[in-house]
């Protein structure tokens, strides 16, 4: 068969993206290919960096040209831009550096205690390690953690303009956290306007550069910081964080409520502290009820994206400043992180896909309306 353009797009054609179900040439991923006698380069355009695939993609794309005939066949990837959330109902400000991020998530909960930043903590080194560009906005302003979760124990730098360059913490993660301008041993006492404030000048006013995912850790609640965040920051989606007792998972619904109505897409629920294992014997221990999560995610028809479980060994990452997915690696906690990224990761890209095309949040004044012609 000759080696040209139309024979190698109409072949690749038989590579397909097994959670858009549709193949790479229709979903536009091959770009600037070139043929050079039989040599042949090309771009795979990704939905992102860290596609759990792209290897199995690469290999299928060569072993398909290389079938037409090409003796050289090289595959490069790279990214799709940012995707804007629906919700985007407030106009951002004139100097604003959020767009420069391709997608924004947030990790949410109801309530406290259900170990929402380290979720956030671990879900962003797993991006990190699958080669992606991260950012962790913490947005829980009374009670901040990032800077004890990635060991941070430096100011980030303010420039003259007031814009902020984050903290780079391990793994190359750009943090942002309250915990870095304020004494930690005193408390942040400030009313809901202040705070509204604060949140505005961390989304639009930090430098955060060209980032694949910021994720932004919410406080509990749904309150005035979280439709703050919802109102001004371009949401891709949310992940939603409960553990197994009723008390968290009748406030995860709210978190999942509050989502729904603001139009942000929920990516799924993590079920933390899902069970015990034993360090002894290695056996599994349900120490609360169990399948709660699975029943709220059934519920509103949302998956559960991983069950991560309490385990020893890796309990105190969090408090000694490593998340567990960097310090245990073949750790069952960090097994389930990198589930919940993967997933994640796949659900934005379906997310993006079905949304093109689709008309988005816009605000007309009444003025503003076309007048219908006679």
């Amino acid at each position: 068969m000759q080696l040209n353009e139309q024979n190698i797009l109409s072949a690749l054609r038989a590579v397909q993206d097994p959670d858009l179900h549709k193949n790479i040439v229709e979903l536009d991923f091959v770009q600037n290919l070139k043929i050079e006698g039989d040599k042949v380069s090309f771009d795979l355009r990704l939905t992102t960096p860290a596609c759990p695939i792209r290897d199995k993609f690469k290999d299928q794309c060569i072993a398909i040209v290389k079938g037409l005939g090409a003796s050289e066949v090289n595959v490069t990837f790279t990214a799709q831009g940012r995707v804007d959330g629906g919700n985007a109902a407030t106009q951002a400000p004139k100097v604003s550096y959020i767009g420069e991020v391709a997608h924004v998530v947030a990790v949410a909960s109801g309530k406290g205690g259900v170990g929402k930043s380290t979720v956030t903590a671990n879900l962003a080194m797993a991006l990190s390690l699958s080669g992606a560009r991260v950012g962790i906005l913490d947005a829980d302003i009374y009670g901040p953690s990032m800077g004890l979760m990635f060991g941070i124990d430096k100011a980030p730098e303010v420039f003259d303009d007031n814009t902020i360059a984050p903290v780079e913490a391990k793994g190359g993660i750009s943090i942002v956290s309250m915990c870095m301008f304020a004494d930690s041993d005193k408390a942040t006492i400030w009313r809901g306007p202040m705070v509204s404030q604060m949140i505005q000048h961390f989304i639009h006013h930090v430098r955060w550069g060209k980032l694949d995912y910021l994720l932004v850790d919410f406080p509990p609640g749904t309150g005035d910081i979280q439709l703050t965040l919802t109102q001004n920051c371009p949401m891709a989606g949310a992940v939603v964080v409960t553990t197994p007792q009723e008390v968290a998972l009748a406030d995860c619904r709210k978190g999942l409520a509050m989502f729904d109505s603001v139009g942000v897409p929920v990516v799924g629920v993590v079920e933390n502290m899902s069970y015990f294992i034993c360090d002894q014997c290695g056996k599994h221990h349900n120490i609360f009820r169990e399948g709660g999560g699975e029943r709220i995610a059934k519920s509103w028809g949302v998956p559960l994206i991983a069950k991560v479980p309490l385990e020893p060994a890796v309990a105190g990452c969090g408090d000694e400043g490593t998340p567990a997915v960097l310090r245990y690696p073949n750790s069952e906690s960090a097994k389930a992180f990198m589930q919940a990224a993967d997933a994640m990761v796949r659900t934005l890209s379906v997310f993006k896909t079905e949304g093109d095309g689709v008309l988005k949040t816009f605000n007309y004044e009444f003025a503003e309306l076309p007048e219908e012609e006679v």
